[in-house]
C-alpha cells in the first residue's frame, strides 16, 4: 500500500514538472523574443514607469547646425533658461543695476554708522 501512494506521488511530481518545463519558452526564445522588442522600440525604459506601446521617436527633425544657430540667438535674445532648477527667465526682473561699485558700498557704510543694517542669520530671506 505504502509503495503504491508513493508511487502514485512520484508520478505526480514528475508530470507537474515536465507540465512546467513544456508551458515555459527556452532561455533561446525569451532571448530572441527580448531582442525583437528592442529592435521594434517596445521595450520600457529602466526604473518606475508604466509600461507603452512603443516608445517615442527621439530622432530629431532638425540638423546640428539649426539647433545651434536657434541656441546662438536665443542666447543673444537672453531667452535661454538658466542651468539647474530655476524657472522660466520670462518676468525675472534684471538684476542690472545703474549705481556704481563705489556707491553701493558707500550706502552701506552709512547705512551701517546709522545702525540700519540686518545683523547676519536675522534677515527675513530673499525679496520676492
Amino acid at each position: 500500500m505504502k509503495t503504491r501512494i508513493a508511487l502514485a506521488l512520484a508520478l505526480a511530481t514528475a508530470s507537474g514538472v515536465a507540465f512546467a518545463q513544456a508551458s515555459s519558452p527556452t532561455r533561446a526564445e525569451v532571448k530572441a523574443e527580448t531582442k525583437a522588442a528592442q529592435k521594434a522600440h517596445q521595450l520600457t525604459p529602466a526604473g518606475p514607469g508604466t509600461p507603452t506601446k512603443g516608445n517615442p521617436s527621439t530622432a530629431s527633425n532638425t540638423t546640428k547646425e539649426e539647433r545651434k544657430a536657434e541656441t546662438k540667438q536665443a542666447r543673444k535674445k537672453g531667452e535661454l533658461a538658466h542651468a539647474g532648477d530655476a524657472g522660466p527667465t520670462e518676468g525675472n526682473p534684471s538684476k542690472a543695476t545703474s549705481k556704481t561699485r563705489q556707491q553701493r558700498k558707500a550706502e552701506t557704510v552709512e547705512a551701517r554708522k546709522k545702525g540700519q543694517l540686518t545683523p547676519a542669520g536675522e534677515g527675513s530671506g530673499p525679496k520676492q
